[in-house]
């Protein structure tokens, strides 16, 4: 049986893209502070945002658009806004 080809979404390609490179940039801050304590509670508060990046890229790759990864694009978003919302970078 043949494989059934995922759906592709050109828009939400590059919003994925951009989100690997907000994360980076986030990713990158968090490492620059100094304080070990408060790095850590960084870290940990932006675990949400990483771990629903990886799972949207990985299910973007796996089976393309759908109604999945566009929930969890927007569950992205949420949590992204969530962060920035309640820490200062």
């Amino acid at each position: 049986m043949a494989k059934r080809r995922r759906k592709l979404s050109p828009e939400l390609e590059k919003n994925i893209t951009l989100a690997k490179k907000e994360i980076e940039l986030i990713t990158a801050i968090i490492h620059d502070i100094d304080e070990e304590d408060i790095q850590e509670e960084y870290k940990s508060a932006f675990l949400p945002v990483m771990s629903t990046y990886m799972s949207l890229d990985q299910m973007y790759k796996e089976v393309g658009l759908n109604d999945e990864t566009t929930n969890l694009h927007k569950l992205y978003l949420t949590n992204l806004e969530k962060f920035k919302n309640e820490y200062e970078l």
